[in-house]
């Protein structure tokens, strides 16, 4: 069978999927081509007049995948698999919908980056950060680390490395590579005043030695050396300074690149979303942008699905949130303490394949920071109960705590509410949207736009 062919079968599949209300073909349409044609990404992609970029990181690639869509298009055409299916399938997906398209953007997970960037042979690939996340699946960091860093000798000459330069990790693997941008955060009045417990990456790459900081702004994000060996933070390329947190509303900060400085003012709260931005400021810079169309990308930009996306519901307003580990929940947490508080709090805990099977990571997150802002908690999920103990163990009265884990029946729990946060891990959001969806609050994830 001709290639077109199997094409044309596994676009099928994916009309009849939409038409059956069961989704938009995110990953099946991708699957049976790929079992079909196993060089479908490689031959698809090659057909994309201004070739492809693939972002990956533990947190935060589909936030900074469509950010970057904001800065790119228009006036580029993008194909994009923006519900989040970042498997070789849900790629192989993205490239058969979008054959008119003139540039592929598309988020990778962090494994799976080692199989669809070669196939790609993208223009760019982002190194966004890599934290500890899902131990059933993944293993311990220097594992992807490693396997990073053999997807990136293998990348050719034409494919540039973006990276996170206040990740050591992500530094050590873009220290070999060239053509490279490093961008990173330098902001010394936000540091912490001391690396959290479950920080990640202490230990040096090359030596062997403990880490030093001097400004400690995520997890292990921050400006980091060596005292052993003189390792250090690369110089940074693109840098975000003079951050100011506008409450949960935006977050502004000077956005240098190279020589050049253009303030910004990002819709979105938190340090990490200023992370983000940076790197899909440095794509864009790296793809030929100039700074003010990437200004004007990220200022117009609206958050993606579940990552502190706002829905009206009856009486007030939901803000669902994403936390998966102990690094982005923490983060979430720093967020929502700037808040007024207390509030209602709804918290979905699942163990899914997709989540990881093991839950242990809820107690490397600092629950005991977000009590105060905490007035009446939901929890609910597969592992409702246990989200109820650890919010227990932090310190919360137990008359506050409520466990139901039916998602319905939890949502139901929370109407009326004039400010709620749901928080909560990938199928549970998952799980919340659909049913968001089903009263009409929300569009269903596969229908996400770019």
């Amino acid at each position: 069978m001709l290639f077109p062919a199997k094409a044309r079968l596994a676009a099928a599949a994916a009309a009849l999927s939409r038409a059956s209300g069961r989704g938009g073909g995110t990953t099946l349409p991708g699957r049976l081509l790929l079992g079909m044609q196993p060089d479908a990404i490689e031959r698809l992609a090659a057909a994309l007049p201004q070739g492809a970029v693939a972002i990956s990181a533990t947190n935060g690639k589909t936030t900074t995948a469509k950010m970057a869509a904001s800065i790119l298009s228009p006036p580029l055409r993008l194909c994009r698999n923006a519900a989040g299916a970042n498997l070789s399938s849900g790629v192989a997906s993205a490239l058969l919908a979008g054959r008119d398209a003139e540039l592929g953007l598309f988020e990778v997970d962090e494994a799976a980056l080692a199989t669809v960037a070669p196939a790609l042979r993208p223009r760019a690939v982002v190194l966004g950060n890599l934290f500890r996340d899902q131990l059933d699946r993944y293993g311990e960091l220097e594992l992807i680390g490693a396997r990073w860093r053999d997807t990136a000798a293998r990348l050719g000459a034409g494919s540039a490395l973006v990276c996170n330069a206040d990740d050591p990790l992500v530094a050590s693997i873009g220290r070999d590579h060239q053509p490279r941008m490093w961008f990173g955060l330098d902001d010394p009045a936000l540091a912490l005043s001391a690396m959290q417990h479950a920080s990640d990456s202490k230990w040096c790459v090359r030596c062997g030695g403990r880490y030093a900081y001097d400004a400690v702004y995520l997890g292990h994000l921050g400006a980091w050396h060596c005292p052993a060996c003189g390792d250090a933070r690369p110089p940074l390329d693109v840098a975000a300074r003079e951050v100011r947190a506008e409450g949960l509303d935006a977050v502004s900060f000077r956005l240098d690149a190279g020589d050049r400085s253009m303030p910004v003012r990002l819709p979105l709260p938190g340090l990490y979303n200023v992370y983000n931005a940076l790197a899909a400021a440095a794509l864009c810079l790296q793809l030929g942008c100039d700074l003010e169309r990437v200004r004007d990308g990220l200022e117009a930009f609206s958050a993606a699905f579940g990552r502190f996306e706002r829905v009206r519901m009856a009486g007030g307003e939901a803000v669902l949130l994403l936390i998966k580990n102990p690094a982005g929940g923490n983060e979430v947490i720093r967020t929502l303490a700037a808040g007024s508080g207390p509030t209602t709090m709804l918290l979905a805990l699942n163990d899914r394949i997709a989540d990881g099977r093991d839950i242990s990571w809820i107690w490397d997150v600092d629950f005991e920071q977000l009590v105060p802002q905490i007035g009446r908690a939901v929890c609910t999920g597969t592992r409702a109960a246990e989200m109820g103990m650890r919010l227990k163990y932090a310190g919360l009265d137990p008359s506050a705590i409520v466990v139901d884990p039916d998602p319905s029946a939890a949502l139901a729990a929370i109407a009326g509410e004039p400010r709620s946060y749901l928080l909560a891990t990938y199928t549970a959001m998952l799980d919340l949207r659909r049913r968001l969806a089903d009263q009409g609050l929300v569009r269903p994830f596969w229908e996400e736009a770019a």
